[in-house]
């Protein structure tokens, strides 16, 4: 098949003509909080390769050895709206999912446990310090279509990151990437 130009979703450097993904996002610099531990914001508009920049970060860090890098897409909880604790579950399950499909068996593991505890309130932050605690090596969390989540839902979801900021590295992921189009300031809370 020959190469072609992509719009529709993440680009494949096999499939369609790109500019490196890593040189856009000047990955010295982004690997640079990344070790400094910071949680940061990485907007841009529509359709200017967010995703693809994120997806070529967690390959690179991964094939690195140095951290686990898993990306997750919260898009897939903007269906729920204001259903705070089904947002929290879905945000969850992709992240456990999207661990798994890189040979990580202990978010799913972590994930259905606190599923069969019966927990009567979703946590983010508990499966968070659960998971980076049993996987013994730090975690780097890429969240992308952040600003999808709105009011309650968005406010939790960053509440929890918060609650756990202090537990980093060892009980808590050491960084966090929000993307999206807007700025954290500019969120819809």
């Amino acid at each position: 098949m020959a190469k072609f130009f992509n719009t529709a979703g993440p680009v494949n450097a096999a499939d369609h003509y790109c500019l490196p993904p890593l040189e856009r996002i000047k990955s010295a610099d982004v690997e640079g909080l990344i070790e400094q531990r910071k949680y940061f914001v990485l907007h841009a508009p529509r359709q200017t390769g967010k995703t693809t920049c994120l997806l070529a970060l967690r390959d690179c860090l991964n094939a690195r050895g140095k951290y686990h890098c898993v990306y997750a897409n919260l898009e897939v909880a903007q269906g729920v709206r204001e259903d705070v604790a089904k947002a929290l579950s879905l945000s969850i399950r992709d992240i456990a999912e999207n661990a798994r499909d890189l040979g990580d068996e202990i978010a799913e593991r972590v994930r259905v446990g606190m599923e069969s505890e019966g927990a009567s309130t979703v946590s983010l932050t508990g499966f968070l310090r659960r998971w980076c605690k049993e996987l013994g090596r730090p975690v780097v969390l890429l969240l992308d279509e952040i600003d999808s989540l709105v009011g309650d839902t968005l406010v939790t979801v960053l509440r929890h990151l918060r609650a756990g900021y202090a537990s980093r590295p060892a009980g808590f992921p050491q960084s966090v990437v929000l993307c999206g189009v807007r700025d954290v300031r500019d969120y819809r809370l």
